[in-house]
This record gives C-alpha cells, sequence and structure tokens, in this order.
C-alpha cells in the first residue's frame, strides 16, 4: 500500500506541475535513477510513475535521452458527440461504400488511413519468418497433419497464461482455436442465434460485425454508445426484452477507442447473466492499451459461462496467419461442433509459430515497443488534427487501438471527402461504413497503425484542407 501510494503520489505531483505550466513542453525530466535517490523508491516504482504520466500523454521518452513534458499535452479538440442511432434498425448495408474503400487495400502508393491494421514495418516480420520455418522442420509431417480440432496445444497454453493478466485464469482446455477473429465471432453467433434474432451493439461499429449478422439473417440493434466509456447501460437495460445476443468490443473498440471502465463491465456481465442473454466480447484491441497495465474484459467477471471471449493475433502480431480464438464459456460443444464442420482444423504450421513466438517472450517486447509507438502516432494525428482540419472538428480520445473518430461540421460529407481524397491516393473510411442506419455521413474513421512520417503528415494535412474547401 506504500508503495502504491507514492508511486501515485510522485506521478499526480509531476502532472500537477505540467498542467500548471511549471513543467514547460520540451522540458527534460529528472532520470529514473535521480528519481530514485530524490524519493528513497525503487527502480521499478520510479519506473511506474514514468508509465503512469506516459499514459496520460503527459510525458514522452526519446531512445537514449531521457523522459521529456510531451508536446502534445495541451492539445484539445472538443470530444466527439454521444451517438444516438434509431433503435428502429433498417439494416441498411452499405456493402458498396464498403467495396469501394477496401478494393484498394494492398495498393502500395496509397495512404491507407482507413484500413485498421498495423503496418507491417511495426511487425517482427524476420523473427515470425524464423519461427515459421523452425515450426516446418521441428513438426511431425513438416505440419501437413491436421491439429487436433481444439487446436494447437502450446498455443492454447500460452493464450490461457496471458490471459491472467486481465483475470481471464483460463486453462488450455477452457479454449478453442479458429482461422482468425472474425471466424471466432462467426462461430459464436451461429453457436448462439437463428435468422430473426436481434443482436445488440455498439454504434458506430467495425463494419465486418455489422456484414456478418447481417448475412446470418440476424436484426441489428444499435445502442447509443459514449466515445469514451462504451455503449450506455440505461439503453441496454430498456432493451432487454428484444435482444437475443450481445456483442461488444469494450476494450478501444473500432471505430470510437472506446474503453469501457471495469464497473461497466461488471455490471453488463450480471445484467445479461440474469436476463440469459449471452454476450460475445470481442477483445482484439485489448493488447494495445496505452496505460500502464492492460485492461479487464468482461470475460474477467464472469462466473456463469455465459460470456464467448473471442480474440486473435490480428492487431498485434500478424493479420495474414489468420490465428484466433474463443473461450466459449458453457458453450463450448456447440461451438466444437461448428468448428468440425467449418474448418475441421486450423493452420497447423502458422498456430505452431505463433505459440513458440508467444513462448519465447518475444510477442511481450513487441507489444510494448508497438504499443508506444501507436501512442506517438495517435499524439502526432491529434496534433495535425488541431492545426490542419476546420475549427469545430470534434474527435474520439482512445486510451488504445487503432482507430481514431473524426466528427466533421455536417456541411462536410465523408462519402464526397473520400472521393476526393482517393484522387490523391488517400484512403479514409467514411462513416456510414459504421452503421447500418443513415447516419455518421459526416464522420470517419482514421487509422494510425501507420508509420509516421513527414508524408503521413502532409497527407493528413490535405484531407483537413479538402475538408475546409467542403
Amino acid at each position: 500500500m506504500q508503495k502504491e501510494f507514492l508511486y501515485t503520489e510522485i506521478s499526480n505531483g509531476i502532472a500537477v506541475q505540467i498542467k500548471n505550466g511549471v513543467l514547460k513542453a520540451g522540458d527534460k525530466l529528472p532520470s529514473v535513477r535521480t528519481l530514485c535517490q530524490e524519493h528513497q523508491i525503487s527502480m521499478n516504482t520510479a519506473k511506474r510513475v514514468f508509465l503512469e504520466l506516459e499514459s496520460q500523454s503527459l510525458i514522452e521518452s526519446k531512445p537514449q535521452s531521457g523522459y521529456f513534458v510531451s508536446r502534445f499535452f495541451d492539445v484539445k479538440l472538443p470530444l466527439a458527440q454521444i451517438s444516438r442511432p434509431s433503435l428502429l434498425a433498417d439494416n441498411k448495408e452499405p456493402d458498396e461504400l464498403i467495396s469501394k474503400v477496401y478494393e484498394n487495400l494492398g495498393k502500395k502508393d496509397m495512404t491507407m488511413f482507413s484500413i485498421g491494421i498495423p503496418s507491417g514495418c511495426l511487425l517482427p516480420q524476420a523473427q515470425l519468418k524464423k519461427e515459421i520455418i523452425n515450426a516446418t522442420r521441428d513438426l511431425k509431417e513438416g505440419g501437413t497433419e491436421y491439429e487436433e480440432l481444439q487446436g494447437n496445444v502450446k498455443l492454447r497454453r500460452m493464450i490461457a497464461l496471458r490471459s491472467a493478466s486481465w483475470g481471464g485464469n483460463f486453462n488450455e482446455n477452457d479454449l478453442v482455436t479458429t482461422n482468425g477473429g472474425m471466424q471466432a465471432l462467426s462461430f459464436c453467433l451461429m453457436a448462439l442465434g437463428k435468422p430473426g434474432d436481434t443482436v445488440a451493439i455498439e454504434s458506430p461499429c467495425y463494419p465486418g460485425i455489422l456484414q456478418l449478422a447481417n448475412g446470418l439473417g440476424m436484426k441489428v440493434l444499435e445502442l447509443p454508445t459514449h466515445p469514451t466509456s462504451g455503449i450506455e447501460i440505461e439503453a441496454l437495460k430498456k432493451n432487454l426484452p428484444k435482444i437475443n445476443i450481445c456483442l461488444l468490443i469494450p476494450n478501444f473498440n473500432s471505430p470510437l477507442g472506446s474503453y469501457m471502465p471495469d464497473e461497466n463491465k461488471k455490471e453488463i456481465v450480471k445484467l445479461l447473466s440474469e436476463n440469459n442473454i449471452p454476450l460475445i466480447e470481442d477483445d482484439v484491441y485489448g493488447d494495445l492499451y496505452f496505460g500502464s497495465h492492460r485492461p479487464k474484459c468482461c470475460k474477467s467477471f464472469d462466473k456463469e459461462g455465459n460470456v464467448l471471449y473471442c480474440s486473435s493475433i490480428s492487431k498485434t502480431l500478424a493479420p495474414g496467419y489468420r490465428v484466433g480464438w474463443i473461450a466459449p464459456g458453457k458453450y463450448k460443444d456447440r461451438i466444437l461442433k461448428l468448428k468440425l464442420l467449418h474448418s475441421t482444423s486450423s493452420i497447423t504450421i502458422v498456430n505452431e509459430a505463433v505459440a513458440n513466438f508467444l513462448k519465447s517472450g518475444k510477442y511481450e517486447k513487441h507489444l510494448y515497443q508497438m504499443r508506444r509507438t501507436l501512442q506517438n502516432n495517435y499524439q502526432n494525428y491529434v496534433q495535425t488534427i488541431a492545426k490542419s482540419f476546420p475549427e469545430d472538428t470534434r474527435t474520439s480520445r482512445p486510451q488504445g487501438g487503432l482507430s481514431l473518430w473524426v466528427e466533421f461540421d455536417e456541411a462536410v460529407q465523408t462519402r464526397e471527402l473520400y472521393d476526393k481524397a482517393i484522387k490523391q491516393n488517400i484512403s479514409i473510411a467514411p462513416g456510414r461504413m459504421f452503421t447500418l442506419q443513415d447516419q455518421y455521413e459526416n464522420c470517419m474513421r482514421l487509422c494510425f497503425g501507420l508509420p509516421w512520417s513527414e508524408n503521413t503528415r502532409s497527407q493528413l494535412e490535405q484531407i483537413g484542407k479538402l475538408a475546409k474547401m467542403m
């Protein structure tokens, strides 16, 4: 308790000095060693002080130089508004718009602000290649055989070990591997529902989830969502009688980047369990936190097996490897039956390679660096938007993940903005992609998983210029 008090007291003291202007942007802070000597604290406590200040975007580290007051802490943009979707879903899927945006995937000369995955240069490609070669050499029959139905035992064991950091406390028998996160969500929806059932989701929501639910013949109920804290619980309560399944991304969802507080997660899990409504939790962004610790999940509070926890490495390590998993709780038998029917086995070599990468400890090192990079990217985006976009622009304030939600005046229609930007080899994701209703036409999602450079800055500035012209 004493250590916790010291760490909080010291970080709060420095934060006050920064916010009051005693320490100014660019000022260098004492080193970790100096902080230890001044306050008679351990190295770990001192490092935790700096991590906490970094999580608040108050300071930034420079390799070989130390910690400095952030250049971005005083950049303030108005917060995006709470969404107010109609509760009478019309299921108008924006197929043509989604196809238009995604048809540019893979084009080398295109700046892809529109696609919510990390750039390849942020991923440990050389290390992953070695693991693929090792897996081919070490596996029986060179990896040409099927895995067992539940999936690679080593991979499931490593996922289970990592779950302890957020209170999952799985063992390998709790998990089923899948070919990517979307297959995990697909299995869950098919296991739980039927055509005509109603699925409650956040609004705006990741387009793949909307298309999946629509494709399965389900109705989608879009819930009012706060840009920082997620769905409004009162709206969920009012609509419980019409809901069959709930599907949420509580940690840094796309496109808002909202982060649901633990007390809300706990309340939602209890509420849905009492009403016998299963919760599918997509935690694909949970490892990409900007704070000092990994956030808990809804599954952390699940005592009845009512939460089906889904995740993957598609946003953190290797989108193309298609490695995902489910902790299906009491629905495990249904999930295994669907996996046997639809895929039989996950990809043997790839799952073994990923398992070995996780076991080596390299994944944690990679995540640490990637989180720092993404947070710096986000801060650079905000600074550029504040300088270059129309004055009344609003944004979300993600505390992790890959996505930033931008809200313009209603005069700026982002479908039209997309058409103008694409002529200059810039791709954005118009807001209408993230709903089945006629809304968010003045909004867009930007992915900050691109490497930051002068070209990235100039392309963002160009979007701002185009928006001002509109």
